[in-house]
């Protein structure tokens, strides 16, 4: 079994992001609604961001609710945003405890007033823990966020604030939501699904991708470490060959 003690200390991801799969499947597997999975899925969140305090992850951003879940019938998107609200008020004591810096990425004005007023809230509070900072993907969508970057980036070379020849990746890195985050090292996905879903495209084009057949109320320390371990035996090129890494 798998423990944060069997890591190695050296050439730890900086950055992690979850798409955290599963919970209705969870759910029914059981047979329970997909609410009893969201719930329990919770749980999982809280585990897991202790577990990457304790491991040293410097950065973790979890997909939370995506551009394309607003879709989801009606109930179960109000139980996702009362969700969201509650767990945030239990979890500000263990962000304090565990100097954790709550951020957001995606279309927060699109969620509840009431949701959104709780992760304004929270993030106030937290925004001078300098330990993990813990990243929600709300109401986010990775074409969403590339096509606002374009539509800025062409509205600021219109009027001449930027010059066409000068585009180049650090100018359209700022224009991203994720402008104060480093690139994405290991994106983990659970429930055996094998897709991307519109997460952090761009973010993630040098990342280590980590599939895992578990559900997302059930991932553990144990998958964590498991993720981690592999992600730590991979050789990371960046386009280069092994000998130029040496």
């Amino acid at each position: 079994m798998n423990t944060i003690e069997d890591i190695s200390s050296h050439n730890l991801p900086q950055h992690i992001a979850i798409i955290m799969d599963g919970n209705g499947r969870w759910a029914k597997q059981k047979g329970r609604l997909r609410v009893f999975g969201h719930e329990n899925g919770v749980a999982t969140v809280r585990r897991t961001v202790e577990d990457c305090v304790k491991i040293g992850i410097s950065y973790l951003t979890l997909y939370t609710f995506s551009t394309e879940n607003w879709k989801r019938p009606k109930l179960e998107v109000d139980t996702l945003m009362r969700l969201l609200v509650s767990s945030l008020k239990k979890e500000l004591a263990t962000f304090q405890e565990n100097n954790v810096k709550l951020n957001t990425i995606g279309d927060i004005s699109s969620l509840p007033k009431r949701a959104n007023k709780e992760l304004l809230e929270v993030m106030e509070k937290t925004k001078d823990n300098d330990g993990m900072t813990l990243t929600l993907a709300l109401s986010y969508g990775a074409r969403e966020e590339l096509k606002n970057a374009v539509k800025t980036i062409a509205s600021k070379v219109k009027n001449n604030i930027i010059s066409p020849e000068n585009i180049d990746e650090t100018i359209i890195n700022t224009h991203l939501y994720t402008h104060d985050l480093p690139d994405v090292d290991l994106l983990i996905r659970t429930s055996g699904e094998h897709r991307i879903s519109n997460f952090l495209l761009w973010q993630i084009a040098y990342a280590e991708l980590y599939f895992i057949d578990v559900f997302w109320p059930d991932f553990s320390e144990h998958h964590l470490v498991g993720a981690i371990k592999n992600y730590q035996n991979r050789e990371r090129r960046f386009g280069k060959t092994s000998e130029q890494l040496i």
